[in-house]
């Protein structure tokens, strides 16, 4: 019997770096509003704009949210056991879910569990494109178990929001917060 690989996916929403031009991120909207509403499959020109954000070079300054996304999953990736770890984004920002799953595949993931850190109901990424992406891999990846670890507990959510603000509640004010 064949051991199990298991691989881990952190996805997060994706953020436009601070020096992409305006006008990409606004063309990139337009064609995928107008994609949406005709419910047809992304044109070569949305394709290539939506690769050329995601591949935008990025730093800690002009990507905050990715370095904030990443210092999680140093924080996180501890936490699991030797499983194989990968970051992924919804959008604006590369890997792509689908990036990220294929490389954990490609290192030899049995079995991969998706999570996000959209924790509410309701958002169009964790309800709607995430699932979608996860059931176009599972038939071209027969062999390969892939779960989506959502929605989440929304006790447990709570619970991490009341300690957040209990913390800051027994901290001595500060104004630049």
């Amino acid at each position: 019997m064949p051991t199990k690989k298991q691989g881990v996916i952190l996805v997060g929403h994706g953020g436009i770096p601070k020096d992409c031009p305006q006008d990409l991120v606004t063309t990139l909207k337009q064609l995928e509003a107008q994609r949406r509403a005709a419910k047809q499959p992304p044109s070569a020109e949305e394709l290539a704009l939506d690769m050329k954000i995601r591949r935008w070079p990025r730093t800690p300054s002009t990507d905050p949210y990715q370095s904030g996304l990443q210092a999680v999953a140093a924080r996180l990736q501890p936490q699991l056991n030797g499983s194989l770890f990968a970051l992924a984004y919804n959008e604006f920002c590369a890997p792509t879910l689908r990036e990220a799953a294929e490389h954990l595949i490609g290192q030899g993931a049995t079995e991969i569990t998706v999570t996000t850190t959209m924790f509410t109901p309701g958002g169009y990424h964790s309800e709607i494109e995430i699932p979608e992406i996860l059931n176009h891999l599972r038939p071209k990846h027969p062999d390969v178990i892939l779960r989506y670890a959502w929605p989440f507990d929304l006790e447990l959510v709570a619970n991490t929001l009341a300690e957040q603000i209990r913390r800051f509640s027994t901290e001595t004010p500060q104004v630049d917060r």
